[in-house]
Order: C-alpha cells, then structure tokens, then sequence
C-alpha cells in the first residue's frame, strides 16, 4: 500500500518529468528507425550489387555490428564522434547516431529477407517479358516485399523503443535518465522503476498490438 501511495505522489509531482521522458524515447525510436530504414535499403542493396568488395564491405558491415554489443556501440559514438567531427554533439544524437547504425544492420537483413520471400519465378518471368532488373524489382518485386517487411519494420521500432533504455549511460533525457534523476533526488529506487516499467509496457503492448492489427489487414488484402 505505501508503494502505491508513492508512485501516486511521484506520478502527481513528477509526471511531466515522465511525460518529457516518454517523448524523448519515442522521439529517439522514430528517427532511429527512419534513418536505420534508409541506411539499411542502402546496405541491402549493395549486397545485391554484382560489384563484389561493396557487397563485401555491406556484409562485413552487418556481422560486425551483430556481432558487438549495443552498448559498445553507443559508447564508442559517444567517445569518437566529437573528435571526429571537432564539435560539440549532445549525447542524445550520439546514442541516437549508434541506434541507426544499428538499427540499420537488423532492417537491410529484414529488407533482404523480404525479397528473397518473393516467389524467384516472378522476377524470371518478368524478365522474359522484357521488363529490365531495376523495373522489375520496383514493379513486381518490392511491392510483394513490403508485405513481408512492414511487420517485421514496426517490431523493429518496438525493439528500438526498449534499447533507447541504454541512452541512459550518458543521461540523454529518455525515461531511465529520469528514473535515475528521481532516484538521486528522492533516495528512491523501487517506485521510479516500476512507474517506467509501466511506462514501456504501455508502448510496447498498445506497438504489439498494433502490429497484430497490421498483420490481420495485410493478410485480408491477400
């Protein structure tokens, strides 16, 4: 009964504070995805260049990036990208630059898997129409891919929505930057996590329950 009494008190005088944190990790998550979506068509499509080094380097790209640990990932961008570029960056674009670079390995595979889902006898018999490479798979191809892809995409973004959690590290304003800013004002440590833990839920579940819906209209198109 006290929990619940402090997590009322809490939510009544800090809920902006919690509100700022939710739309910065959604904010985080949509431009994570949109760019992870853009730099991930880019890298699908080099694995598909008959320029074999670029597809090399698209691949090499992709292990690597599966392969470390996010966090890692985050860190690094945060160290390097200052120097790099001999400017002040906020943290916030730092994590969100290492989400994209990772979101990106994830969406070329889940765009690559998307065409390789289409039936192989589609693209033969369109070629034997006539219809060139890049006409066929702007015509026939991609629009039957997308099908496979939007779904997978939306997961994606739910994913992205928890890991924007490690933005943390580097106090970026996201909802577990303000569970720890409430931690050390208030010596509190249960109520704040479990309101945030709440908080993520929500998004996930009313996200996953989305993706359900979008799964449901896309196989009533079929």
């Amino acid at each position: 009964m006290e929990t619940i009494t402090t997590i009322i008190s809490l939510l009544s005088r800090y809920g902006m504070m919690f509100v700022k944190g939710t739309g910065v990790t959604l904010y985080m998550a949509f431009l994570t995805v949109l760019f992870g979506a853009i730099l991930g068509s880019l890298i699908c499509l080099a694995r598909r260049v008959n320029f074999a080094p670029l597809r090399w380097v698209a691949a090499a790209y992709v292990e690597v990036i599966r392969g470390t640990p996010m966090l890692l990932q985050i860190t690094l961008s945060y160290l390097t990208l200052p120097e790099l570029l001999h400017m002040d960056i906020q943290p916030l674009y730092c994590v969100i630059l290492a989400l994209i670079l990772n979101s990106a390995a994830y969406v070329s595979e889940i765009i690559r898997a998307g065409i390789q889902a289409v039936d192989v006898g589609q693209a033969e018999a369109a070629r034997s129409l006539g219809l060139s490479s890049s006409m066929t798979m702007r015509e026939i191809i991609l629009p039957q891919a997308i099908k496979n892809i939007l779904p997978a995409l939306c997961n994606e973004f739910i994913m992205i929505v928890k890991d924007s959690s490690l933005g943390s590290t580097f106090f970026v304003g996201e909802l577990m930057t303000v569970q720890a800013t409430i931690k050390g004002a208030l010596y509190l440590t249960l109520e704040p996590l479990m309101i945030v833990a709440m908080i993520y839920f929500c998004l996930t579940f009313t996200l996953s329950k989305g993706v359900v819906l979008l799964e449901r209209r896309m196989s009533r198109g079929d």
